[in-house]
């Protein structure tokens, strides 16, 4: 099976780890579509996000060990390659659902089948709120979801 999945995976996190490994637990095959820096800087801003070298180099290291073919691609658009290659299915977060939707709607348009879309649900940090680049960032939580410089678990 050829699987799709992408983002910005601006820090590796639980979360993303979580995508990745569903992932690499359906495919036999898995594209991992990586936003360039022009994208990051267009829609998300400049606050912080680590260079695509940085990011493709981390989302490397963590893909090499789950043992199956995976190839990391950039892209410069809200859906990379799966509304134009041939894939089975799409691995997504619950925050990015609806964009599977609009993939499969623009697949169908052209002529391809839809995609299996496998949602995996929200990874959540120490005080039960989903565990993200930029609550990282920010500094609020470490990559696994602790909490960070003394907050109390809500």
């Amino acid at each position: 099976m050829r699987v799709v999945v992408g983002g910005t995976f601006g820090v590796l996190h639980r979360g993303h780890r979580a995508l990745l490994s569903r992932a690499f637990g359906i495919g036999d095959y898995v594209c991992i579509g990586l936003t360039t820096d022009a994208y990051v800087h267009r829609v998300k801003g400049t606050y912080g996000i680590p260079s695509y070298d940085e990011r493709r180099d981390a989302l490397e290291g963590f893909a090499t060990g789950l043992g199956k073919s995976f190839e990391i691609v950039p892209i410069d658009d809200r859906f990379g390659p799966a509304t134009r290659e041939n894939f089975d299915a799409i691995v997504v977060s619950e925050e990015t659902q609806a964009a599977a939707l609009e993939i499969n709607a623009v697949r169908q348009s052209v002529g391809l089948n839809p995609l299996r879309i496998d949602v995996v649900a929200f990874v959540l940090a120490d005080d039960a709120v989903p565990i993200s680049t930029t609550r990282i960032l920010v500094g609020e939580i470490d990559p696994e979801g602790h909490l960070l410089h003394g907050k109390d678990h809500a």
